[in-house]
Protein backbone atom coordinates (compact mmCIF):
# COMPACT_ATOMS: atom_id res chain seq x y z
CA UNK A 1 0.00 0.00 0.00
CA UNK A 2 1.50 3.72 -0.75
CA UNK A 3 2.03 6.30 1.84
CA UNK A 4 -0.13 8.55 2.51
CA UNK A 5 2.25 11.38 1.76
CA UNK A 6 1.51 12.36 -1.91
CA UNK A 7 2.32 15.93 -3.87
CA UNK A 8 -0.59 18.27 -4.80
CA UNK A 9 -1.20 17.39 -8.16
CA UNK A 10 -0.40 13.37 -7.54
CA UNK A 11 -2.38 11.51 -9.24
CA UNK A 12 -3.91 8.94 -6.31
CA UNK A 13 -6.07 5.73 -6.23
CA UNK A 14 -8.03 5.86 -3.25
CA UNK A 15 -11.14 3.60 -4.32
CA UNK A 16 -11.13 0.01 -6.57
CA UNK A 17 -13.84 -2.22 -6.92
CA UNK A 18 -14.70 -5.17 -9.91
CA UNK A 19 -17.80 -7.40 -10.26
CA UNK A 20 -17.20 -10.98 -10.22
CA UNK A 21 -16.64 -11.91 -14.09
CA UNK A 22 -19.49 -13.63 -15.03
CA UNK A 23 -19.23 -16.57 -17.85
CA UNK A 24 -20.85 -15.89 -21.55
CA UNK A 25 -24.38 -16.29 -20.99
CA UNK A 26 -23.59 -16.70 -17.52
CA UNK A 27 -24.70 -15.93 -14.12
CA UNK A 28 -24.49 -12.07 -14.96
CA UNK A 29 -26.14 -12.20 -18.16
CA UNK A 30 -29.63 -10.89 -17.14
CA UNK A 31 -27.79 -7.53 -16.48
CA UNK A 32 -26.94 -5.01 -18.92
CA UNK A 33 -23.58 -3.86 -19.13
CA UNK A 34 -24.78 -0.43 -17.56
CA UNK A 35 -25.92 -1.90 -14.64
CA UNK A 36 -22.53 -3.70 -13.90
CA UNK A 37 -20.98 -0.31 -13.91
CA UNK A 38 -23.21 1.21 -12.07
CA UNK A 39 -22.50 -1.41 -9.61
CA UNK A 40 -18.99 -1.29 -9.72
CA UNK A 41 -18.61 2.77 -9.60
CA UNK A 42 -20.75 2.71 -6.29
CA UNK A 43 -19.08 0.18 -4.25
CA UNK A 44 -15.72 1.99 -5.69
CA UNK A 45 -17.03 5.01 -4.06
CA UNK A 46 -18.33 3.39 -0.84
CA UNK A 47 -14.48 2.21 -0.71
CA UNK A 48 -13.14 4.95 -0.87
CA UNK A 49 -15.21 7.18 1.34
CA UNK A 50 -15.91 9.84 -1.37
CA UNK A 51 -19.63 11.10 -1.69
CA UNK A 52 -20.83 10.85 -5.14
CA UNK A 53 -21.55 14.40 -5.11
CA UNK A 54 -18.12 15.29 -4.79
CA UNK A 55 -17.70 13.62 -8.28
CA UNK A 56 -16.39 16.18 -10.81
CA UNK A 57 -15.88 13.85 -14.11
CA UNK A 58 -16.57 10.51 -15.27
CA UNK A 59 -14.52 8.17 -18.10
CA UNK A 60 -15.45 4.79 -18.97
CA UNK A 61 -14.87 2.56 -21.61
CA UNK A 62 -17.45 0.42 -23.01
CA UNK A 63 -16.92 -0.80 -26.55
CA UNK A 64 -20.10 -3.29 -27.32
CA UNK A 65 -22.90 -0.14 -27.06
CA UNK A 66 -25.09 -1.56 -29.40
CA UNK A 67 -28.59 -1.53 -27.50
CA UNK A 68 -27.31 0.16 -24.44
CA UNK A 69 -28.77 3.41 -24.90
CA UNK A 70 -27.40 6.22 -24.98
CA UNK A 71 -24.51 7.77 -23.58
CA UNK A 72 -23.31 4.65 -21.28
CA UNK A 73 -20.85 5.98 -18.81
CA UNK A 74 -23.59 8.46 -18.27
CA UNK A 75 -26.35 5.55 -17.15
CA UNK A 76 -23.58 4.14 -15.37
CA UNK A 77 -22.64 7.27 -13.27
CA UNK A 78 -26.01 7.74 -12.46
CA UNK A 79 -27.26 5.17 -11.55
CA UNK A 80 -24.10 4.74 -9.15
CA UNK A 81 -25.12 8.46 -7.16
CA UNK A 82 -23.64 10.38 -9.08
CA UNK A 83 -25.16 14.05 -9.74
CA UNK A 84 -26.96 14.50 -13.36
CA UNK A 85 -24.30 17.56 -13.27
CA UNK A 86 -21.89 15.70 -13.67
CA UNK A 87 -19.70 15.51 -16.87
CA UNK A 88 -19.54 11.66 -18.29
CA UNK A 89 -17.51 10.34 -21.63
CA UNK A 90 -18.13 6.85 -22.84
CA UNK A 91 -14.27 5.88 -24.22
CA UNK A 92 -14.47 3.12 -27.10
CA UNK A 93 -10.60 2.16 -27.30
CA UNK A 94 -10.94 -1.72 -27.99
CA UNK A 95 -9.26 -3.96 -25.57
CA UNK A 96 -8.04 -0.59 -24.12
CA UNK A 97 -10.63 1.09 -23.22
CA UNK A 98 -10.95 1.43 -19.43
CA UNK A 99 -7.32 1.90 -19.88
CA UNK A 100 -7.69 5.09 -21.78
CA UNK A 101 -10.28 5.86 -19.61
CA UNK A 102 -8.16 6.14 -16.64
CA UNK A 103 -5.37 7.86 -18.44
CA UNK A 104 -7.78 10.53 -19.29
CA UNK A 105 -8.90 10.83 -15.82
CA UNK A 106 -5.23 10.98 -14.85
CA UNK A 107 -4.77 14.00 -17.05
CA UNK A 108 -7.62 15.61 -15.99
CA UNK A 109 -6.22 15.64 -12.20
CA UNK A 110 -2.52 16.59 -13.81
CA UNK A 111 -3.59 19.29 -15.94
CA UNK A 112 -5.71 21.20 -12.70
CA UNK A 113 -8.99 20.41 -14.11
CA UNK A 114 -10.03 17.68 -11.65
CA UNK A 115 -9.55 16.71 -8.36
CA UNK A 116 -11.77 13.91 -8.31
CA UNK A 117 -12.83 11.31 -11.31
CA UNK A 118 -14.37 8.16 -11.35
CA UNK A 119 -12.81 5.94 -14.22
CA UNK A 120 -12.75 2.15 -15.38
CA UNK A 121 -15.08 0.24 -18.05
CA UNK A 122 -18.32 -2.42 -18.06
CA UNK A 123 -19.11 -4.63 -21.30
CA UNK A 124 -21.80 -7.49 -21.00
CA UNK A 125 -21.07 -9.44 -24.35
CA UNK A 126 -23.56 -12.08 -23.07
CA UNK A 127 -25.63 -8.86 -24.50
CA UNK A 128 -24.35 -7.88 -27.29
CA UNK A 129 -27.42 -8.05 -30.35
CA UNK A 130 -27.15 -9.80 -33.49
CA UNK A 131 -28.81 -7.08 -36.45
CA UNK A 132 -29.70 -7.43 -39.49
CA UNK A 133 -27.42 -4.36 -40.97
CA UNK A 134 -29.41 -3.56 -43.94
CA UNK A 135 -33.19 -3.97 -42.70
CA UNK A 136 -33.74 -0.31 -42.37
CA UNK A 137 -33.10 -0.21 -46.15
CA UNK A 138 -35.76 -2.43 -46.74
CA UNK A 139 -35.90 -6.29 -46.30
CA UNK A 140 -36.70 -7.53 -49.83
CA UNK A 141 -37.07 -11.16 -51.15
CA UNK A 142 -34.22 -13.67 -50.23
CA UNK A 143 -32.55 -14.55 -47.23
CA UNK A 144 -31.36 -11.64 -44.74
CA UNK A 145 -28.20 -12.21 -42.90
CA UNK A 146 -27.85 -11.81 -39.23
CA UNK A 147 -24.92 -9.97 -38.03
CA UNK A 148 -23.14 -10.86 -34.94
CA UNK A 149 -22.65 -8.08 -33.00
CA UNK A 150 -20.32 -9.40 -30.52
CA UNK A 151 -17.93 -10.08 -33.31
CA UNK A 152 -18.28 -7.53 -35.35
CA UNK A 153 -18.02 -4.49 -33.30
CA UNK A 154 -15.54 -5.89 -30.87
CA UNK A 155 -13.59 -9.21 -32.28
CA UNK A 156 -12.96 -8.55 -35.94
CA UNK A 157 -10.26 -6.54 -37.37
CA UNK A 158 -11.56 -4.55 -40.06
CA UNK A 159 -8.63 -4.23 -42.19
CA UNK A 160 -7.77 -7.60 -42.86
CA UNK A 161 -11.29 -8.84 -42.56
CA UNK A 162 -10.31 -11.91 -40.01
CA UNK A 163 -10.79 -12.78 -36.48
CA UNK A 164 -8.14 -11.21 -33.57
CA UNK A 165 -7.30 -14.33 -33.06
CA UNK A 166 -5.83 -14.46 -36.82
CA UNK A 167 -3.84 -11.84 -35.27
CA UNK A 168 -2.58 -13.93 -32.46
CA UNK A 169 -1.45 -16.52 -34.58
CA UNK A 170 0.69 -14.18 -36.75
CA UNK A 171 2.33 -13.05 -33.61
CA UNK A 172 2.95 -16.99 -32.55
CA UNK A 173 4.32 -17.44 -35.97
CA UNK A 174 6.64 -14.40 -35.81
CA UNK A 175 8.18 -14.94 -32.73
CA UNK A 176 7.84 -18.84 -33.04
CA UNK A 177 5.76 -19.66 -29.87
CA UNK A 178 5.10 -23.23 -29.61
CA UNK A 179 0.86 -24.78 -28.67
CA UNK A 180 2.82 -25.99 -25.87
CA UNK A 181 4.50 -22.09 -24.77
CA UNK A 182 1.36 -21.19 -24.82
CA UNK A 183 -1.07 -23.33 -23.20
CA UNK A 184 1.03 -23.63 -20.42
CA UNK A 185 1.21 -19.56 -19.79
CA UNK A 186 -2.97 -20.19 -20.11
CA UNK A 187 -2.64 -23.14 -17.53
CA UNK A 188 -0.43 -21.09 -14.99
CA UNK A 189 -2.62 -18.13 -15.63
CA UNK A 190 -5.64 -19.50 -14.42
CA UNK A 191 -3.78 -21.69 -11.43
CA UNK A 192 -2.77 -18.18 -10.46
CA UNK A 193 -6.44 -16.95 -10.55
CA UNK A 194 -7.81 -20.44 -8.86
CA UNK A 195 -5.17 -19.76 -6.12
CA UNK A 196 -5.74 -15.76 -5.76
CA UNK A 197 -9.67 -16.66 -5.50
CA UNK A 198 -8.95 -19.51 -2.93
CA UNK A 199 -6.95 -17.34 -0.93
CA UNK A 200 -9.22 -14.44 -0.55
CA UNK A 201 -6.91 -12.25 -2.24
CA UNK A 202 -9.70 -11.05 -4.61
CA UNK A 203 -12.59 -10.40 -1.98
CA UNK A 204 -11.69 -6.96 -1.46
CA UNK A 205 -11.76 -5.74 -4.78
CA UNK A 206 -14.86 -7.69 -5.71
CA UNK A 207 -18.60 -6.49 -5.12
CA UNK A 208 -21.09 -9.56 -4.66
CA UNK A 209 -23.77 -8.84 -6.75
CA UNK A 210 -27.47 -10.37 -6.24
CA UNK A 211 -28.94 -11.73 -9.42
CA UNK A 212 -32.46 -12.43 -9.84
CA UNK A 213 -33.58 -15.74 -10.14
CA UNK A 214 -37.09 -15.13 -11.58
CA UNK A 215 -40.16 -15.12 -10.28
CA UNK A 216 -41.01 -17.22 -6.57
CA UNK A 217 -37.01 -17.87 -6.38
CA UNK A 218 -34.70 -15.94 -4.29
CA UNK A 219 -31.94 -14.13 -5.30
CA UNK A 220 -28.69 -16.07 -6.21
CA UNK A 221 -25.50 -14.54 -4.71
CA UNK A 222 -22.44 -14.22 -7.48
CA UNK A 223 -19.47 -13.24 -5.64
CA UNK A 224 -16.47 -15.10 -7.84
CA UNK A 225 -15.68 -14.86 -11.19
CA UNK A 226 -17.45 -17.77 -13.01
CA UNK A 227 -15.00 -19.16 -15.72
CA UNK A 228 -12.25 -20.13 -12.65
CA UNK A 229 -15.09 -22.59 -12.32
CA UNK A 230 -14.42 -24.44 -15.67
CA UNK A 231 -10.60 -24.69 -16.22
CA UNK A 232 -9.59 -27.97 -16.69
CA UNK A 233 -6.25 -27.95 -17.63
CA UNK A 234 -6.58 -31.78 -18.79
CA UNK A 235 -9.02 -30.34 -21.78
CA UNK A 236 -7.08 -27.07 -22.56
CA UNK A 237 -4.70 -29.03 -23.86
CA UNK A 238 -6.91 -31.10 -26.25
CA UNK A 239 -8.67 -28.30 -27.71
CA UNK A 240 -8.38 -27.55 -31.36
CA UNK A 241 -7.20 -24.36 -32.96
CA UNK A 242 -10.18 -21.96 -33.03
CA UNK A 243 -8.44 -19.66 -36.00
CA UNK A 244 -6.23 -21.39 -38.19
CA UNK A 245 -7.34 -25.05 -39.22
CA UNK A 246 -3.73 -26.20 -40.37
CA UNK A 247 -0.85 -25.57 -37.95
CA UNK A 248 -3.16 -23.24 -35.95
CA UNK A 249 -1.74 -22.77 -32.11
CA UNK A 250 -4.11 -20.35 -30.35
CA UNK A 251 -7.23 -21.87 -28.68
CA UNK A 252 -10.42 -21.21 -27.04
CA UNK A 253 -8.03 -22.37 -23.80
CA UNK A 254 -4.84 -20.19 -24.24
CA UNK A 255 -7.25 -17.40 -24.85
CA UNK A 256 -9.32 -15.09 -22.56
CA UNK A 257 -13.25 -15.99 -21.96
CA UNK A 258 -15.52 -13.73 -23.25
CA UNK A 259 -17.50 -12.99 -20.09
CA UNK A 260 -19.45 -9.71 -18.68
CA UNK A 261 -18.27 -7.45 -15.93
CA UNK A 262 -17.07 -4.09 -14.66
CA UNK A 263 -14.21 -2.28 -12.83
CA UNK A 264 -14.04 0.90 -11.52
CA UNK A 265 -11.34 3.29 -9.83
CA UNK A 266 -11.96 6.18 -8.23
CA UNK A 267 -9.05 8.86 -8.76
CA UNK A 268 -8.06 12.13 -6.66
CA UNK A 269 -5.16 14.84 -6.60
CA UNK A 270 -2.96 14.77 -3.42
CA UNK A 271 -4.12 18.03 -2.67
CA UNK A 272 -7.75 16.74 -2.32
CA UNK A 273 -6.59 13.11 -0.66
CA UNK A 274 -4.79 15.14 2.03
CA UNK A 275 -7.89 17.23 2.39
CA UNK A 276 -10.45 14.64 2.86
CA UNK A 277 -8.43 12.54 4.87
CA UNK A 278 -8.48 9.26 2.06
CA UNK A 279 -6.28 6.34 2.46
CA UNK A 280 -4.14 6.04 -0.81
CA UNK A 281 -3.78 2.96 -2.44
CA UNK A 282 -1.84 3.70 -5.54
CA UNK A 283 -0.31 6.82 -7.47
CA UNK A 284 0.00 6.60 -11.53
CA UNK A 285 3.36 8.16 -11.87
CA UNK A 286 2.87 7.38 -15.74
CA UNK A 287 1.39 5.82 -18.46
CA UNK A 288 1.40 6.28 -22.55
CA UNK A 289 0.11 4.89 -25.93
CA UNK A 290 1.54 3.12 -28.85
CA UNK A 291 0.59 2.13 -32.45
CA UNK A 292 1.41 0.13 -35.29
CA UNK A 293 0.09 -2.12 -37.87
CA UNK A 294 -3.71 -3.54 -36.88
CA UNK A 295 -2.33 -6.86 -37.18
CA UNK A 296 0.72 -6.15 -35.15
CA UNK A 297 -1.49 -4.82 -31.86
CA UNK A 298 0.12 -8.15 -30.13
CA UNK A 299 3.32 -6.47 -29.54
CA UNK A 300 2.01 -3.03 -29.07
CA UNK A 301 2.71 -3.17 -25.25
CA UNK A 302 6.46 -3.27 -26.26
CA UNK A 303 6.51 0.05 -27.81
CA UNK A 304 4.19 1.83 -25.31
CA UNK A 305 5.64 0.07 -22.12
CA UNK A 306 9.11 2.32 -22.41
CA UNK A 307 6.96 5.10 -23.04
CA UNK A 308 5.38 5.01 -20.24
CA UNK A 309 8.91 4.55 -18.16
CA UNK A 310 10.68 7.53 -19.40
CA UNK A 311 7.13 9.15 -18.65
CA UNK A 312 7.35 8.15 -14.93
CA UNK A 313 10.94 8.93 -14.77
CA UNK A 314 12.10 5.49 -14.21
CA UNK A 315 14.07 2.48 -15.89
CA UNK A 316 13.57 -1.50 -16.54
CA UNK A 317 15.54 -1.75 -13.62
CA UNK A 318 13.11 -0.45 -11.40
CA UNK A 319 10.32 -2.93 -12.75
CA UNK A 320 9.75 -5.50 -10.11
CA UNK A 321 6.57 -7.10 -11.92
CA UNK A 322 4.29 -6.38 -15.54
CA UNK A 323 1.18 -6.57 -16.06
CA UNK A 324 0.24 -7.44 -19.69
CA UNK A 325 -3.60 -7.81 -20.10
CA UNK A 326 -4.45 -8.95 -23.07
CA UNK A 327 -6.74 -11.38 -24.68
CA UNK A 328 -4.10 -14.08 -25.42
CA UNK A 329 -1.19 -15.98 -24.26
CA UNK A 330 0.68 -15.30 -27.11
CA UNK A 331 0.48 -11.96 -26.52
CA UNK A 332 2.52 -11.65 -23.12
CA UNK A 333 4.91 -14.40 -24.37
CA UNK A 334 5.80 -12.22 -27.22
CA UNK A 335 6.18 -8.97 -25.28
CA UNK A 336 8.46 -10.68 -22.50
CA UNK A 337 10.93 -11.62 -25.68
CA UNK A 338 11.03 -8.00 -26.86
CA UNK A 339 11.13 -6.58 -23.24
CA UNK A 340 13.58 -9.09 -21.97
CA UNK A 341 11.36 -9.65 -19.14
CA UNK A 342 13.72 -11.98 -17.11
CA UNK A 343 10.93 -14.50 -16.12
CA UNK A 344 7.62 -15.81 -16.27
CA UNK A 345 7.40 -15.14 -12.46
CA UNK A 346 8.17 -11.61 -13.17
CA UNK A 347 4.56 -11.41 -15.87
CA UNK A 348 1.59 -11.89 -15.22
CA UNK A 349 -1.36 -12.17 -17.94
CA UNK A 350 -4.86 -12.25 -16.70
CA UNK A 351 -6.46 -14.79 -19.18
CA UNK A 352 -9.12 -15.85 -16.79
CA UNK A 353 -9.90 -11.89 -16.07
CA UNK A 354 -12.10 -9.85 -19.11
CA UNK A 355 -9.52 -6.70 -20.01
CA UNK A 356 -12.22 -3.37 -20.35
Amino acid sequence: MASDNAGLRDVCVVGVARTPLGGFLGALSSLPATKLGSIAIEAALRKANVDPSLVQEVYFGNVLSANLGQAPARQAALGAGIPNTVVCTTVNKVCASGMKATMFAAQSILLGINDIVVAGGMESMSNAPKYIAEARKGSRFGHDTLVDGMLKDGLWDVYGDCAMGNCAELCAENYALTREDQDAYAIQSNERGIAARDSGAFAWEIVPIEVPAGRGKAPVLVDKDESLDKFDPVKLKKLRPSFKDNGGTVTAGNASSISDGAAALVLVSGQKAQELGLQILARIKGFADAAQAPELFTTTPALAIPKALVNAGLESSHVDFYEINEAFSAVALANKKLLGIPSVSCLQLNLFLKHF
